[in-house]
């Protein structure tokens, strides 16, 4: 018998677990909004200068994200992510400016973890059952895994450092859910800042970068879930401003099969699901993408691998394990700053 757990959006597979702490006596010259993005939603609160038109201001982040779906969503047939696999083998085409920089950004973080983290993975996905095609859940035969992993590779990527361009050394389909969310967070915002707004915190499916100050006057306040499933509270409380931040966690999306359970969170090298007892993994970076694609990497790498890579590197990183007695956290140097 096979159990699913499982969030139904389209962010479930590397979902982001963040709490944002708000007060109840925030300044009514906030601007708070949300909104439905990639298959989960966005929440926004800023503080902007009193010319600002707010209504104008949702109707242009709604478009901004919708086209953005347009260009990295695997659950749209047509998306420019997913016109990639018909590119033929070995000729440099041109690709968008926003799917050259996410590509580049994500074989950055491959190289950084060891192949932990890659975009290529979609395979694999698919073949558990945790991708964009729907197949059913189950444990798939080992000459299945091996085929799959034939494909699987962010080196048959080859990306052009001087313009937008690709070349594919193998046929791949790329799959940017671990990375997505958080590009778009870093859009948003961006383009809050174009308006003249320094003090704001943006989420998307718990991705989330903030900047300025919080309606209260200090630094913005956000809280790590415990990993225990839907509405198990705050583990830690940190602060953050001038950052990106997010959390991947591997208890939400899930099967059971024997009374074995199999995470959604597969490791690219193996073509398996983890098996070690992190449970969630959160990363503080200068960007929500770049913090995005490291924290799903770490989770593959697990902390006995993860926290060592994490010092060496200076990536501020918080781990989470599963222990016979609950949970117990470790967090690298670079991290201890955001402690409250």
């Amino acid at each position: 018998m096979v159990k699913l757990f499982t969030r139904i959006t389209q962010g479930a597979a590397f979902g982001l677990l963040f709490f944002i702490l708000t007060s109840c006596s925030a300044e009514p010259k906030a601007w708070k909004i949300s909104g439905a993005t990639m298959g989960t939603q966005y929440n926004i609160s800023a503080l902007p200068p009193a010319s600002f038109d707010r209504v104008e201001g949702q109707q242009t982040i709604d478009a901004l994200l919708e086209a953005f779906s347009q260009i990295t969503s695997t659950y749209i047939p047509d998306s420019e992510v997913n016109r990639l696999s018909a590119f033929p083998l070995y000729e440099a085409r041109k690709i968008s400016e926003i799917l050259s920089d996410i590509l580049l950004l994500s074989m950055e973080v491959s190289w950084i973890t060891g192949g932990a983290f890659d975009v290529t993975i979609s395979p694999l996905v698919d073949l558990w059952g945790f991708g964009a095609e729907g197949r059913e859940r189950q444990i798939p035969a080992d000459s299945a895994i091996a085929a799959a992993l034939g494909e699987v590779g962010f080196q048959h990527l080859q990306l052009d450092f001087t313009e937008p361009k690709i070349t594919l050394k193998q046929p791949v389909r790329v799959d940017l859910s671990a990375v997505a969310k958080g590009y778009g967070v870093d859009m948003v915002a961006q383009w809050l800042e174009r308006q003249g707004i320094s003090d704001y915190l943006v989420e998307i499916g718990g991705e989330i970068r903030a900047a300025g100050k919080s309606p209260r006057g200090d630094a913005w306040r956000v809280g790590i879930e415990r990993p225990e499933g839907l509405n198990a509270g705050i583990e830690k409380a940190i602060r953050v401003s001038g950052v990106g931040l997010a959390t991947s966690g591997d208890y939400r999306n899930y099967f059971e099969k024997d009374g074995k359970r199999y995470s959604h969170t597969i490791n690219p090298k193996t073509g398996y699901p983890i098996t070690h007892k992190t449970a969630s993994v959160t990363v503080v970076a200068e960007t929500a993408a770049y913090a995005d694609a490291l924290a799903t990497g770490f989770l593959v790498l697990g902390a006995e691998k993860g926290l060592p890579l994490a010092e060496t590197h200076g990536i501020a990183v918080y781990m989470i394990e599963k222990s016979a007695d609950g949970f117990v956290s470790s967090y690298s140097t670079a991290f201890a700053p955001y402690l409250e």
